[in-house]
């Protein structure tokens, strides 16, 4: 199993946790019904009601059991309470430039909550753990499928504590 801590946001904790009690209370049930009602409709074999919703209960099962597992070992950090907002911890919304001055903006989440698209990575991520620490002007150099890359910290951001 990882050794290292699943890290993960109030907010990304809070859609495993809903997507659990989805698939527990509400769609597994509904499925259990349909399986009990082609079970009784007799042969079970070409019964495609039966077939599917079995190999679809069994998926279900299975993430279950990962969202259960995922859970219990989530560590949650809330990023408007760091009290190091200067340099890039787990949480931070980063601003990086590369060396054409393309600028990117990063926000470093758990590893379950990772949307590449919105600039969410995974705090696994190379590029997020050669950001680790640094502060606005720090450069760090990262090894990725591309080759090496240069990138300078720009801004550094956290969200804002509520009251």
């Amino acid at each position: 199993m990882d050794e290292r801590p699943n890290y993960i946001t109030p907010a990304g904790y809070a859609v495993l946790s809903a997507e659990y009690r989805q698939l527990l209370g509400e769609e597994r049930p509904k499925l259990v019904d349909v399986i009990s009602w082609a079970a009784g409709n007799g042969d079970r074999s070409e019964n495609g009601d039966y077939i599917y919703g079995r190999k679809r209960l069994r998926e279900i099962d299975r993430r279950l059991g990962f969202l259960a597992r995922r859970m219990k070992a989530a560590k949650v950090i809330d990023p408007a309470a760091q009290p190091d907002r200067t340099r890039v911890w787990f949480g931070a919304t980063v601003t990086i430039a590369d060396d054409d001055d393309v600028e990117r903006t990063l926000t470093l989440v758990g590893d379950d909550e990772t949307d590449a698209g919105a600039g969410r990575i995974g705090w696994n991520a190379p590029i997020a753990r050669a950001l680790r620490g640094a502060a606005v002007g720090d450069v760090r150099r990262v090894t990725l499928p591309a080759g090496d890359r240069s990138y300078e910290v720009v801004a550094v951001t956290y969200p804002v504590p509520t009251p």
